[in-house]
């Protein structure tokens, strides 16, 4: 009899630490207000942001205009919270109301090392940005050569997807470059990578014909020299 006290006893008290424990979870959860975390990681507070997600704060929290938080991090370019967040689940695929997302914006912006942890933590290359473009388009417009360098020379990135504006990455480059020597490198990648000169834009004009129309002779001289059409 006395045995069985004691169990009773032990059960009760097991049964009461557990609910306890259950309890400080619930509160810890209950007492993050998604602000905390959104302007922790605005702020670059790396310590704060790792004991919220301790806490249970979400990784993929959104603020205003549906902004993820790696996205966040990603604008600050913001390596190290990056690579936390990611630990703690976020999603680089992940977009906000104006379909930027982390990788997206990383690859628009030029930001390499960013572009590369994302490639790493499952980039989706069928996701793309409000002109329906991928993170390598608007790299290439901007002149961004080593991000440039990175994307195409990755297995299995549409290299010769075409946008909204009816533009692959080579037509963008040239019709929206301006034929200085980084201009001339992307190019220079851009078809050591394979991608097809010859996809013309919405008008039917070629990569080599606006280089020619735009006196890019460094470029026409690159087109020119690996053509397999008369233009």
């Amino acid at each position: 009899m006395k045995n069985l006290y004691i169990k009773i006893v032990l059960l009760v008290i097991i049964s009461t630490l557990s609910v306890q424990c259950k309890s400080m979870d619930t509160t810890n959860q209950d007492n993050i207000a998604p602000d905390d975390i959104i302007e922790a990681v605005s702020k670059g507070q790396i310590s704060t942001v790792k004991t919220l997600l301790d806490k249970g704060a979400n990784a993929n929290q959104k603020g205003k205009d549906s902004k993820p938080l790696l996205l966040i991090a990603t604008e600050k370019k913001d390596l190290a919270m990056a690579k936390l967040l990611i630990q703690y689940g976020a999603n680089v695929n992940q977009q906000d109301n104006i379909l930027d997302s982390p990788f997206l914006y990383a690859g628009a912006l030029g930001y390499t090392e960013l572009v590369k942890l994302y490639l790493d933590h499952g980039a989706d290359f069928k996701i793309f940005n409000r002109y329906n473009g991928t993170a390598l388009i608007p790299a290439c417009e901007r002149g961004h050569v080593e991000t440039v360098r990175l994307l195409a020379n990755t297995k299995g990135f549409p290299i010769d997807h075409i946008n909204r504006l009816g533009w692959t990455a080579l037509l963008e480059a040239i019709i929206l470059g301006d034929g200085t020597q980084k201009y001339v490198d992307i190019v220079q990648i851009l078809l050591d990578a394979n991608s097809d000169k010859n996809i013309a834009d919405n008008e039917g004009v070629t990569p080599l014909q606006h280089a020619r129309k735009k006196g890019f002779n460094k470029i026409v001289t690159l087109l020119e020299a690996k053509s397999s059409i008369k233009q």
